[in-house]
C-alpha cells in the first residue's frame, strides 16, 4: 500500500491516526519536533499495532528537512498534516508562533507535494473557523466568520492557501477535515495526550487535576448563554477522529472523492457544556474534580456543535464511542501515566 506521512505524528491526534493507518495496512513515516510531544510515544505505537513506524526526528517548517524526507521515502503518496500549535489561549499570548509553524509548515508541505508525486494531503483544520456560530449545530455550509483566536485564524487561512493551490492546477487533491473537541486515550493506555509542560487543552487540566497534580481545575466563565453559563462544545472520541482520517486517505488515493477539495465536519452532534463534562467524568470514574469559576478566556467560542450527516452519509463514518467511556479512556492513560511514573 502507499507510504502516508503524517506529520506532528507523535502529538495527540497524530499518534492515533498512526495506529488506526498501521492497522489498515499502510506503511507510515512520522516527523515531529518533539516540541509538544515525546518520542515514547513511538514505543506505545508499536506495543498496540505490532509495528514501529519509521520515524524523523524534525521541524517541518525548515524546507530543507522536508526535502530530504521526500528523497529518502520517495513511496509517500499521501499525507496527513497534524504538525501544528494548537491551544487557542496561548495562540492569544503568541500569534507570531502560531503564524510561523502554522502557516510556513502548510506551504512547505504544498510545495513538496507535486514535484514528489504525492497524490492528496488530508489537512486537519477545525469548527474554530466557524468562529461564533449563526446557529447549532453547524454543518459544512455555514458562513465562515472572523477568527476569535490566532489559532482559529491559522485554519482558517490554511484552508485558503490549499483550495488556492488546487484551484491554480496542482496536480492533488485535497480532504480539509474540520473536527470538533477531541478527547479521550486509546482503550489500550497505551498512548494518550501528554501534552508538555502545563496542559492548554481541558481533557488533560482536568485528569491532571483528579490524579493531584493540579489544584484545582478552572472552568473559565459561567454568564454565557447556555443552560449552566459554561461555554458548549462537541467532545468528539479521539479514536473515532483517527479512524475518519485513515478513511479520508483512502478516498483520495484510491481517487473516490467526488471533488479535489472535500470538507467534513467530523463531531458527535452533541453538544455539552464544560461543567457537564465534569459531571459526566465523576460519574464514570467515581473520581472528583476539583474546579472553579474563573473569568472567562479571551479567544473562546459560547457554543459550537455539530452536524455530522455530511461525513456519515459521504465517507461512511460515525463517531460511536459514548461520552462516559471516553472519559474513562482518559482516566485510565492518566492512571497509566502515573504507574510508569510520567505523571
Amino acid at each position: 500500500m502507499d507510504r502516508i506521512l503524517v506529520t506532528g505524528g507523535t502529538g495527540y491526534i497524530g499518534s492515533h491516526t498512526v495506529v488506526e493507518l498501521q492497522q489498515a495496512g499502510y506503511p507510515v513515516v512520522i516527523i515531529d519536533d518533539l516540541s509538544n510531544s515525546n518520542r515514547e510515544v513511538i514505543d506505545g505505537i508499536e506495543r498496540i499495532t505490532g509495528i514501529r513506524p519509521d520515524f524523523v526526528e524534525g521541524d517541518c517548517t525548515d524546507m530543507q528537512t522536508l526535502s530530504k524526507l521526500f528523497a529518502d521515502y520517495p513511496d509517500i503518496k499521501g499525507i496527513i498534516n497534524f504538525a501544528a500549535s494548537k491551544a487557542v489561549g496561548e495562540s492569544m499570548h503568541k500569534p507570531i508562533l502560531y503564524y510561523r509553524n502554522n502557516l510556513n509548515t502548510l506551504l512547505n508541505l504544498l510545495d513538496l507535494m507535486g514535484p514528489n508525486g504525492v497524490k492528496g494531503i488530508v489537512f486537519s483544520s477545525s469548527c474554530t473557523v466557524y468562529g461564533e456560530p449563526d446557529e447549532n449545530p453547524v454543518t459544512e455550509k455555514a458562513p465562515i466568520k472572523k477568527a476569535t483566536s490566532p489559532y482559529g485564524n491559522t485554519k482558517q487561512i490554511s484552508e485558503e492557501i490549499i483550495t488556492d493551490v488546487i484551484n491554480a492546477g496542482a496536480p492533488f487533491k485535497s480532504v480539509i477535515l474540520r473536527y470538533f473537541n477531541p478527547v479521550g486515550a486509546h482503550p489500550s493506555a497505551e498512548i494518550g495526550e501528554l501534552p508538555n509542560g502545563v496542559p492548554q487543552n481541558l481533557i488533560p487540566y482536568l485528569t491532571q487535576t483528579a490524579i493531584g497534580i493540579r489544584q484545582e481545575l478552572s472552568v473559565f466563565g459561567n454568564d454565557y448563554d447556555t443552560p449552566d453559563g459554561s461555554c458548549i462544545r462537541d467532545y468528539i472520541n479521539v479514536v473515532d477522529l483517527a479512524k475518519a482520517h485513515v478513511i479520508a486517505v483512502k478516498r483520495m488515493l484510491e481517487n473516490k472523492s467526488d471533488a479535489k477539495i472535500e470538507i467534513f465536519n467530523l463531531g458527535t452532534g452533541n453538544g455539552v457544556s464544560v461543567l457537564e463534562l465534569i459531571n459526566v467524568f465523576e460519574e464514570a470514574t467515581g473520581v472528583k474534580v476539583p474546579h472553579k469559576i474563573v473569568g472567562r478566556r479571551a479567544g473562546d467560542i459560547e457554543k459550537v456543535w455539530a452536524n455530522p450527516t455530511y461525513a456519515n452519509e459521504v465517507l461512511g463514518w460515525k463517531a460511536t464511542s459514548t461520552l462516559a467511556d471516553t472519559m474513562r479512556s482518559a482516566w485510565a492513560w492518566q492512571l497509566k501515566l502515573r504507574e510508569r511514573g510520567v505523571m
